[in-house]
């Protein structure tokens, strides 16, 4: 759940986005989400730079503030695979967005 954002002012909102959406990770994992389901190893192979452990602990409270889910299959050995939830997929113009802004960024700064 967003943390203390239920307490916040009207005005707040934008902070709330950011408690659930903030940081390096969370963004670019709903991006490659928006794609389809993925498995763990694959969502790393889409981030080559993060660790296994920032990985789980993204995954983990995009979990928690129910942008992702996670399915565990009963089969050995386990398969787990995350998709977004429709809060999540609701995210896809915004990423779009910040991807262009992105790359608009980048060139001006070359």
């Amino acid at each position: 759940m967003v943390r203390g954002a239920g307490d916040a002012p009207e005005y707040c909102t934008v902070e709330a986005a950011m408690e659930v959406l903030g940081g390096k990770w969370k963004l670019a994992i709903v991006k490659v989400l928006l794609t389809g389901t993925h498995r763990f190893a694959a969502l790393q192979r889409a981030l080559p730079t993060i660790t296994p452990r920032m990985l789980t602990r993204q995954l983990r409270e995009l979990e928690s503030d129910r942008i992702l889910r996670r399915t565990v299959y009963a089969e050995v050995p386990p398969r787990v695979e995350y998709d977004l939830t429709e809060l999540g997929a609701g995210l896809a113009e915004l990423v779009e967005w910040l991807d262009r802004w992105g790359r608009e960024y980048r060139k001006v700064r070359a």
